[in-house]
Formats: structure tokens, C-alpha cells, sequence
């Protein structure tokens, strides 16, 4: 049986989503789903953006539970439903993210850098005035960063999410041109017993590889690491799923024999065929 478990998308509870969670839910079981997990966005003190209203990216946290504990008895005989959510990263969050995880029956934390050093490589701004390997890199020191300081989630979500942004996106992006930095990335995660996260976002944006990219997938397996979540980062619904049949032949090819879901912030394996 193919992957069928989508452990990363986003429903009208995030500020760049706009699908109710029925919805999403609904095309999930069409799309042949077993289990999904909504991994809504908190992104805390994130910066003023001209495009984007104050708090874009602050999250309901009771309303969507409440909602998604009403559809997971709806949708009980047909699909399960995880209660997850996708943290921002910040290194000044710490104790916040950590009061925040702690208050909260998750089954899922993801944690993800979306801003780096106060700007959302998502602006072109973040590449200005100099070169792309240097805001890659700049990214990349980030995610160490915010390792040091927060521990309390399960995978990293799309580990190299700067190559969808920068000028050229990964034309000139290898794992090798940035394995110092992100060897370093790998072992700090297996260290802390994390997973990684295979998302499916960057195939759908047009990049050649998801993010991370295979290379980066292969290293943290060479290494020993076995916890790896497979996610569409779907915002809307017929992005559910995509690409999920390249994610499986990706895992076996870098040498992983299972994919891993998630309930109540314990692992479960799937077996890939």
C-alpha cells in the first residue's frame, strides 16, 4: 500500500489558509488517506509584513481543537485525524513555545524555521545585497540556533524550506555546497532523538527535489535516523497528497523501510511496500 498518511497541511485556522477543515478532510478520504494530521501555523512575534494584517500567523488554539475533536467523531469510521501543529521557531521563544506545548493534548509539533533573524526568507528582501549562499547559509545557522534552544517538538519541518524563496530557488542548491553546515544540522537532530520531515510543498512550487532535499534525506538515514514524516503542506485541498508516490520511491532509494505518523507526540511505523 502506498503512503497514505499526510502529516503536514493547514485549513482555514491558519492565516494562509482559507479551506474549512471538513473540506480538506472530505478530499483526504477521497484522496485515499488513512490518517492526516492538521499542523496548523503559530508563528509568534512574527514580523510586520505590508502585505499581511497584525497577528496573521497567531493561532486559535481551542477553537480548532474544538472543531477538529467534533469532525474526528464525524469522520471516526472513515480516517483518522491528528491534532497537531506547525511551531515557528524563534530562539527568544523558548519558555513560550514550551508553556505553549506543554498546555496543550498534541498528537504532533512540528517545528519549522520560518523566520531568520527577525525576516521571512519568503520576502525577496531577505536576499538583498548579497549573495544566495549567503542567505542560505545565514538560514541554515538559524536552524542551530533555534536547536540549542528548544527541544519540545518531533521533526523538523522542511528543513532547507529557504531554496523555495531565494533568487534562483535550488538550481544552484546542493546538499555538498552546504554539507558542513548542514552535517552539523543532522547530527544535532539524531542527538536530540528528533525526526525529519519529508514535505512535498517544494515539488508542488516547482523545485526540483522536496524539501529537503534526497541528499540531506540520505545523510540522516546513513546516520541512523529513522523517524521521517511525510507531508503535502497542503493549504488547500487538491494539494493533499501531491506527490506522495515520488516521496515513497525518495524514502526507499535513500534506504528507509518505513514512514512514521505520530499520536499523542508517540511514533507509529508504516511499513513502506
Amino acid at each position: 500500500m502506498p503512503i497514505t498518511a499526510d502529516f503536514h497541511m493547514h485549513s482555514a485556522h491558519s492565516g494562509d489558509g482559507r479551506t474549512p477543515m471538513e473540506e480538506m478532510i472530505r478530499q483526504a478520504v477521497r484522496a485515499g488517506m488513512t490518517h492526516i494530521c492538521f499542523t496548523e501555523h503559530l508563528d509568534i512575534d512574527y514580523p510586520a509584513a505590508p502585505d499581511l494584517p497584525e497577528h496573521y500567523f497567531l493561532l486559535d488554539t481551542e477553537s480548532c481543537f474544538h472543531e477538529l475533536t467534533r469532525l474526528r467523531s464525524v469522520w471516526a469510521d472513515r480516517i483518522r485525524i491528528g491534532f497537531g501543529v506547525e511551531l515557528g521557531l524563534q530562539p527568544h521563544l523558548r519558555d513560550t513555545h514550551t508553556r505553549y506545548v506543554a498546555s496543550h493534548a498534541f498528537d504532533f509539533v512540528i517545528g519549522s524555521s520560518h523566520i531568520c533573524n527577525g525576516r521571512d526568507p519568503y520576502y525577496p528582501a531577505f536576499y538583498e545585497g548579497r549573495t544566495e549562499e549567503e542567505a542560505y547559509r545565514e538560514y541554515f545557522a538559524s536552524i542551530l540556533e533555534n536547536l540549542d534552544a528548544f527541544h519540545d517538538f518531533d521533526v523538523y519541518g522542511h528543513l532547507d524550506y529557504v531554496v523555495r524563496y531565494g533568487p534562483h530557488k535550488d538550481r544552484d542548491y546542493t546538499y555538498e555546497k552546504y554539507r558542513d553546515i548542514l552535517n552539523r544540522i543532522i547530527d544535532r537532530l539524531l542527538a536530540l532523538g528528533k525526526g525529519l520531515e519529508l514535505n512535498t510543498g517544494g515539488l508542488a512550487n516547482g523545485l526540483r527535489e522536496p524539501n529537503p532535499c534526497t541528499a540531506i534525506l540520505k545523510q540522516y538515514r546513513k546516520r541512523g535516523g529513522e523517524i521521517i514524516t511525510v507531508g503535502s503542506d497542503a493549504h488547500v485541498p487538491e494539494r493533499i497528497g501531491h506527490a506522495f508516490a515520488t516521496a515513497q520511491e525518495i524514502l526507499k532509494d535513500c534506504g528507509f523501510s518505513h514512514y512514521t505518523t505520530f499520536e499523542k507526540r508517540q511514533p507509529v511505523c508504516h511499513r513502506l511496500p
